[in-house]
């Protein structure tokens, strides 16, 4: 696997130690997903704190993407270097420790800079595990990115709830934050134990420090794009949209929005099951229509409980689509890592657009449409799902390719 930016293991892990990993590495998304969740909620603190406009905590929010599409690249390298097991101890305990940075910002100036470290720890961390996570997969011989996502998911939940009952209790956010970071760092390095110790053969160059990504992420991260696109609609805009769209009181709109969340998390977890019986891409294209389909629920809704049925429908059609763009990445060419780096920076991306896409679209026309946009794009995961079509990697020491796996048209 030379050159491949995934580092290899010296004996083969035995059937406990995979099962172990599997877990080890479940844990790890829980805890990276558990960082968001708990940040998300105390960003009206945190504005509040530095006394900055909305204009200018939208101008600051966008530093996180900055900075994880920046750093992104580096992480194949650092694994390289000091072996997928270490740098991605590292990474993580870097990503959750930089949670307590924001609250810390007295002011804009303070606030930007300690987002680029947030996002790029984030970035970082997040194709370390991922490349670990389809690294366990392949060795396994089953699907196991969907749950993997979904305990992201869940560890998302988790950090919100916590966060809301913080926010609720009026505690300072420097305080909670700083409990949080310490206890997601011990849980992330526990974690960490137990993961594949993968490093590479001595001969191996060490891949670049930066490059462009491959052709093939490229049309793998094209798929990405359309859920995230769909995935930020939902979850920054059902609210909104059932609110100005519908006139529903502002308890049912919040509860939409959870409804969309929790429907995403359990489609990952159980995602695994789907895609192991019928293969990514005909998962894909049902995952499609299903989208497609409720993306016309909403558009057509005259009533708030049509609208939230789009909405669950668009949540569980889009679901597992990230999950297996990054497994598809990490099988896609030589250079696993690079792969997952690209797709993953094109997602952030189209996370990072979306909710001002379908603001500037709502502005110039209605919400209405902006939603016609979403539905177009789930639409292009069923032409598109063709592309993770990809086989397993079978180079020396690798593990055969996954049951149900990516080959099936």
């Amino acid at each position: 696997m030379a050159g491949t930016g995934v580092p290899h293991s010296v004996l083969p892990p035995s059937n406990s130690e995979l099962r172990r990993a599997r877990w080890a590495v479940a844990l790890v998304f829980l805890v990276h997903g558990s960082v968001t969740g708990n940040f998300a909620t105390r960003i009206p603190w945190i504005q509040d704190h530095t006394g900055i406009s909305a204009g200018q905590l939208g101008l600051a929010l966008a530093f996180p993407a900055i900075g994880a599409s920046l750093a992104m690249p580096l992480a194949g390298r650092i694994s390289h270097r000091f072996g997928a097991r270490s740098a991605l101890r590292g990474l993580l305990a870097l990503w959750t420790l930089s949670l307590l940075l924001p609250a810390l910002s007295p002011g804009l100036y303070a606030l930007c800079p300690a987002l680029l470290v947030y996002g790029a720890t984030s970035g970082m961390s997040d194709v370390a595990m991922n490349a670990l996570g389809v690294e366990t997969e392949d060795r396994l011989g089953k699907p196991i990115m969907s749950g993997l996502h979904g305990m992201w998911s869940a560890g998302a939940l988790l950090g919100s709830a916590a966060g809301t009952v913080a926010a609720h209790a009026e505690w300072d956010a420097r305080l909670h934050l700083a409990g949080a970071a310490l206890v997601l760092t011990l849980l992330g390095a526990l974690a960490c134990r137990g993961v594949l110790d993968l490093r590479s053969a001595p001969e191996e160059h060490p891949p670049p420090r930066f490059a462009l990504p491959p052709k093939s992420a490229l049309l793998i991260g094209a798929i990405g794009f359309c859920a995230v696109f769909a995935e930020g609609a939902g979850l920054d805009w059902s609210a909104v949209y059932l609110r100005d769209e519908l006139g529903t009181d502002a308890g049912l709109a919040a509860a939409s929005t959870t409804a969309f969340a929790c429907t995403m998390t359990v489609a990952r977890l159980a995602g695994d099951k789907v895609v192991a019986r019928f293969g990514a891409v005909h998962t894909v294209r049902a995952g499609g229509v299903l989208a497609a389909a409720g993306g016309l629920l909403i558009v057509l809704a005259r009533h708030p409980a049509m609208a939230m049925g789009g909405f669950g429908l668009m949540g569980l059609g889009i679901a597992v689509v990230v999950p297996l763009a990054f497994a598809a990445a990490g099988r896609s060419g030589p250079a696993p890592s690079q792969a997952i780096a690209g797709v993953a920076t094109i997602t952030y991306t189209s996370g990072l657009i979306a909710p001002s896409a379908i603001g500037g679209i709502a502005q110039a026309t209605s919400l209405t449409m902006s939603f016609v946009l979403v539905t177009t794009l789930a639409c292009g995961l069923v032409v598109g799902a063709r592309v993770l079509r990809v086989p397993s990697r079978t180079a020396s020491g690798s593990a055969p390719a996954v049951t149900g796996d990516l080959e099936r048209s």
